[in-house]
This record gives C-alpha cells, sequence and structure tokens, in this order.
C-alpha cells in the first residue's frame, strides 16, 4: 500500500523529500542547495508528473525543455541530480525500467568564456602593482593565492598557526563561511583539500614577519564581514592599472594551476597543490593548455627521434 501511494507521489515532491532524507546534513550547504534549485526546476517544468509516470520518453522531453534555456554542461548536472533519485526510485520498486537510460543531452550554446587566467607576463605586472604594506591587506591576499593556488574560502581561514616557517609549509585544513553575516570556521570542500603547500621562501619569509604579533588562532585576514565581491573589486582596480585582463580572484587560482604546467609540473602535482579530488578534474579544467602541452612534447619527441639515426 505504501509502494503504491509512492509510486502515485508527485515527481517532484518525491524528488524533494529524497534530497532531505539522503543530502541534508550529507553534504555541504552549498552543494545542497544546488539540488533543491533542481527541486524548483522540477516543480516547474513537470508539475503533474507522478512518479510512477516517468518514462523513457517524458524525462527525455523534460531534460529537452530545461535544456532549451540552459547549456549542455548545465543540463548534464542537472540530469545527474535527478537521475540519482530515479535511480532510487526504481531500486524501491516504484519504476518497472530505468527511464533514464540511452538519454540525449542537449543544450543552449555556451557564452563566450571570460579569461581565466593571466600568463606570466601579466602575472608579474599585477604582483608588482600590488601595495604590500606593512600590516596584512587584500594585496596580500592575493598575492598568497597569486603564490599557492588556494581557493578564496580557504585563504580567509588562514591563521598564523597554520604556517610552518621552518619548513615552509602552509597546511589547508579549514575553510571560512563567508556567506554567512557572522562567518566561521567549516570544513574544506572535500577529504583532498585537506593539503599540505610548499611556500617559496620569499613569500615566507614575508608572512612570518606580518603574522608574528598576531593571534595563532584567528585568521589573518578577517576584520569584519568578507566579501568575495570587496576583493574581486580591488584586483579589478589592479588589472586596470596594468592594462591587463580583468580577473576574478578565482581566476588567480586557475593562473596559478596554469604557470605550474607550462612550467612542466606535472599534473598529478598540480591537482594534489590545488586539492583536486582527482586528476580527471584538473585535466578537464586546464584540458587547452595539456593539449599545447602535448604538441610541445610531440615535437620534442619526433626531434629525439630523429636524433638516433
Amino acid at each position: 500500500m505504501v509502494r503504491k501511494n509512492k509510486s502515485n507521489q508527485l515527481f517532484h515532491e518525491f524528488y524533494e523529500e529524497w534530497v532531505e532524507v539522503y543530502k541534508e546534513g550529507a553534504i555541504r550547504e552549498v552543494s545542497l542547495q544546488k539540488y533543491y534549485i533542481t527541486q524548483k526546476y522540477l516543480e516547474k517544468l513537470v508539475p503533474n508528473l507522478k512518479v510512477s509516470e516517468i518514462t523513457r520518453r517524458n524525462y527525455q522531453l523534460l531534460l529537452n525543455k530545461y535544456a532549451e534555456t540552459h547549456e549542455r554542461q548545465t543540463t548534464m548536472d542537472f540530469h545527474h541530480q535527478v537521475k540519482s533519485a530515479i535511480l532510487d526510485a526504481l531500486d524501491e520498486g516504484l519504476l518497472d525500467r530505468n527511464p533514464t537510460r540511452k538519454v540525449i543531452i542537449k543544450g543552449m550554446d555556451p557564452r563566450v568564456k571570460k579569461t581565466k587566467f593571466l600568463n606570466q607576463f601579466e602575472v608579474q605586472l599585477l604582483l608588482k602593482e600590488l601595495e604590500l604594506t606593512p600590516t596584512l591587506n587584500w594585496d596580500w591576499f592575493l598575492l598568497l593565492i597569486s603564490k599557492t593556488g588556494i581557493r578564496f574560502s580557504e585563504a580567509l581561514a588562514i591563521t598564523p598557526k597554520d604556517f610552518e616557517f621552518s619548513t615552509q609549509i602552509l597546511s589547508i585544513n579549514k575553510s571560512w563561511d563567508y556567506k554567512k553575516s557572522n562567518g566561521g570556521f567549516q570544513p574544506t570542500k572535500n577529504e583532498s583539500s585537506n593539503r599540505k603547500i610548499q611556500l617559496d621562501w620569499q613569500t615566507a619569509m614575508q608572512f612570518s614577519q606580518l603574522t608574528k604579533e598576531l593571534d595563532p588562532e584567528k585568521p589573518i585576514f578577517i576584520k569584519g564581514r568578507a566579501f568575495n565581491s570587496t576583493v574581486n573589486n580591488r584586483l579589478k582596480v589592479l588589472c586596470g592599472r596594468c592594462n591587463i585582463p580583468t580577473i576574478t580572484v578565482h581566476s588567480l587560482r586557475h593562473t596559478h594551476a596554469s604557470l605550474l604546467l607550462f612550467a612542466g609540473v606535472s599534473i598529478a602535482t598540480v591537482a594534489k597543490r590545488l586539492g583536486h579530488s582527482n586528476m580527471n578534474i584538473t585535466q578537464k579544467t586546464y584540458l587547452h593548455i595539456i593539449n599545447e602541452l602535448e604538441s610541445k612534447d610531440n615535437d620534442k619527441i619526433m626531434r629525439y627521434l630523429a636524433n638516433l639515426v
């Protein structure tokens, strides 16, 4: 009787309950909100669809509707979230067959992407423009991200005790919940984000002096509520002064990774430094750079083999 009632339940209601049971408390708040956004789209696009009525055809029609206003990758993400709930409904016996099998993912043409990273010359111009005062400010914040590739929320959570100056190591083991008015420490994005990053000697020496009088337990950059827009606006001003492409703070992370790859650092090392859960994420994000480096490697291989004769 319960199974029958469940199969006659509206799908968007089933999905909402599924998120509450399986996702709340198990994933980060920012990820949880994406599931609830998906639920709102289900309510909008298929308000009267019941669980028992989900077929391969009407599931494909649902994806097609969503794809009319979203890029292909966004549609793919939507599909993965909805599919997880449908597969659980299948396991519970609410469906006879898997309606998500062999679906076609469509979507709008991708928008023109903004510049994601700077080249080495542009980075050098930017760093020279920083106003590195005797006390910590947002320019020091930008310098640290440029030199380490850490995330915005990870940089906000840095405390003096996270530095091991004798070995030039910065430990990343927490982040800062800057979206809350009162902030606060929170876990990193995932387990692989807990890592130790090697610092160059100059950066280590600078932060050794800047943090020696500070409370070892308190974030070194937080002096009130921190806004992503505040730092991005500062970065925009600096980019304008240097006459280089305007990028965001997150783009500094991309810049750090791209410069390491062009310098010949292995993908595995870059992935570990960035805190990626696996190398596939790194390869996907920096595919254009990897392809460019592969072409250069092929030229080297051909020259080497030609000289063997």
